[in-house]
Formats: structure tokens, C-alpha cells, sequence
């Protein structure tokens, strides 16, 4: 049975439009799985040091049979292709991160995996694309995303216009 997956993603380095390009080309790509719609791409302030790029940020629409620990292990396949470096600096720049953060109706809570994902709710690199795909998405704990919109203020987030292919600064 197909089940409905939202991924974040997000990048500060190495070309990060480039980045979460190629990882949308990689998503629709991935077995037992179809890429519905992606988000439009954000720049966003960093949530760790603030010595760093700022981030482009986006949300895509995955159905898929895959099982969450499976689809996991193939998102940090792609973050590794493209040149994903695993450093002991929580929230530090890198060149793409791909996030679970729904998948289907499951609340997993397993050591390499929480859904929905755990700060989801604060974040408003995530809350907003997710708003473009399915505005009207109750989470599997009962809360809905006009609740944690409403919460969560579009502050820091800047929507990108792709027509110039410009990246924040």
C-alpha cells in the first residue's frame, strides 16, 4: 500500500538550488515510490551558529511503499552522493539534508526516527512549503497545520524566485 511521505529539505553549501534540485531528481527516482510535487525553495536563517550560509529550504510530496527505516536509509544515500559530510556539529551548514517529516498517519518514535519529525512544529523552513503541498493536513497526532502555522511566524524566510536563479546571501 502506497503511503503519503512529506521530506524536508535544505542546503547552505555547494550550490544549494543545485542541491535540492538534484535530490528532487533523486526522489523521483527511488523504488516503489513516485515524487508528487515539490514546494517552491525558501532562503531561511540557520538555526545553529550564525556564522554560516544562509539555507534554501523546500518540502516534496513522496508516495511511497517503501518502509519508513528503508526510506531513511535511502534519503542518506542521496544526502551522501551529494556530498553530505556527517559532523558531530548539530544544526551546522551542509550541502543537503533530507528530512522525514510525516509518513502517512505512523507516529514512529524509533533511535533513528521520529515522526512526525520532533521540531517540525517550531519550524518555519518547514510549516510553510508544507502549507503549499497540503494546506489543510491534520498531523497524525491530532494537531493540524494551520495550528502550528499560527504559531510559527514567517520570520527569516524569504520565498524564492527561481526566474533569476538567485540563491540568498
Amino acid at each position: 500500500m502506497m503511503e503519503r511521505v512529506y521530506i524536508g529539505l535544505g542546503s547552505n553549501l555547494a550550490e544549494p538550488l543545485e542541491q535540492l534540485r538534484g535530490a528532487l531528481a533523486a526522489l523521483a527516482r527511488l523504488p516503489d515510490s513516485r515524487l508528487l510535487a515539490s514546494s517552491s525553495f525558501y532562503g531561511s536563517d540557520p538555526l545553529g551558529p550564525a556564522d554560516q550560509p544562509r539555507y534554501v529550504n523546500a518540502v516534496a510530496a513522496l508516495d511511497t511503499r517503501l518502509e519508513p527505516l528503508a526510506l531513511l536509509d535511502a534519503l542518506q544515500a542521496i544526502e551522501l552522493s551529494q556530498g553530505r559530510v556527517r559532523k558531530a556539529e548539530r544544526w551546522g551548514p551542509r550541502t543537503l539534508d533530507l528530512d522525514i517529516l510525516l509518513f502517512g498517519e505512523r507516529l514512529l518514535d524509533e533511535p533513528r526516527l521520529r515522526v512526525p519529525h520532533y521540531h517540525m512544529h517550531m519550524r518555519p523552513f518547514v510549516l510553510y512549503p508544507l502549507a503549499e503541498l497540503a494546506p489543510d493536513l491534520h498531523l497524525p497526532d491530532g494537531r493540524t497545520l494551520r495550528e502550528l502555522l499560527a504559531a510559527c511566524p514567517f520570520a527569516g524566510l524569504e520565498r524564492l524566485s527561481l526566474a533569476d536563479d538567485s540563491a540568498p546571501a
